[in-house]
């Protein structure tokens, strides 16, 4: 019998969200073809949260090729790494029309990793006035933030104590949930999320670490990801156990997604015994931030 995709409320938005979302780094460098058949793939298998960026290359491009098809069965996000509110609004703007859309579901203030990114995105004339504005319009529906780094949750703590944002999107894995400041970090996320109704998302999942210096990058990852489907497996099956994470997003290559969904599909065969078994004594599994000189 073939497995179905999860759903799981998207906080107060109240979205029925597939647990995997389409992350759209992966669209950033391929053809139209490849991005076409990817994102087939997904709405195939029913992934309905589509994650993109303004900084994702041609991700916007790609995606609005497809979207009169596809735009009524999605949930469509999008990030503007822009710190001011005026460059931040042009922005929001020129996704819309690369993305052959009228609104978006949902704008995230992107890349906030430590709290001096989060001052200028929240201060006056920063990019938080720009999503508002557009909420206003109607351009927007929802606003977000986001992150990477070993900073990131307490980042993102702080922001939902400045600003009730909808969603937030942060880093988790089996490594990163093993390192102690940084699960305490989340963990305190996570209870501030649920407080608010706001939907936690994690990226980062199958992360394995750095690239090496003189490694072959096999994969279009800025990070090296794992790649073999039983590990793949432990790695979703981990972040989808965690207590309030609503999904993740999927790594960003076409050619591993195949390999997500799979295991999406599957999360909930595997134990928490075997996830430790696979993934808790491999000596080249580190954080795809590398070493944390302080996470505070």
């Amino acid at each position: 019998m073939s497995k179905k995709m999860e759903y799981r409320r998207l906080g107060r938005l109240e979205h029925q969200s597939s647990v995997v979302m389409f992350g759209g780094a992966k669209l950033g460098k391929v053809t139209q073809e490849e991005a076409t058949e990817s994102i087939d793939f997904a709405i195939q298998h029913g992934v309905n949260h589509i994650d993109t960026a303004a900084s994702y290359g041609d991700s916007e491009i790609r995606l609005g090729a497809n979207m009169a098809e596809i735009r009524d069965r999605i949930f469509l996000a999008s990030k503007t790494e822009q710190r001011t509110k005026e460059k931040a609004k042009e922005q929001i703007y020129r996704s819309l029309e690369r993305l052959q859309v009228d609104y978006l579901d949902l704008i995230q203030l992107h890349a906030v990793t430590n709290l001096e990114e989060l001052d200028k995105c929240t201060g006056k004339g920063g990019s938080l006035e720009a999503a508002l504005e557009a909420k206003e319009e109607g351009i927007v529906k929802a606003i977000g933030i986001t992150g990477h780094g070993h900073k990131a949750p307490s980042t993102h703590l702080e922001a939902l104590k400045r600003y009730p944002f909808a969603t937030v999107l942060t880093p988790l894995n089996y490594y990163l949930y093993s390192m102690d400041e940084y699960r305490e970090d989340f963990l305190a996320l996570a209870e501030e999320a649920k407080r608010q109704d706001a939907a936690l998302r994690v990226i980062k999942a199958i992360a394995k670490g750095p690239w090496g210096i003189e490694q072959q990058r096999t994969y279009a990852t800025w990070y090296e990801p794992f790649d073999e489907q039983k590990m793949i497996d432990a790695c979703v099956s981990f972040v989808l156990s965690i207590d309030g994470v609503v999904g993740f997003a999927s790594a960003g290559d076409i050619h591993l997604f195949p390999k997500v969904v799979d295991a999406a599909l599957r999360h909930r065969e595997m134990s928490r015994e075997e996830v430790d078994e696979i993934l808790g004594k491999l000596p080249t599994y580190r954080s795809p931030f590398g070493a944390p000189t302080s996470i505070a």
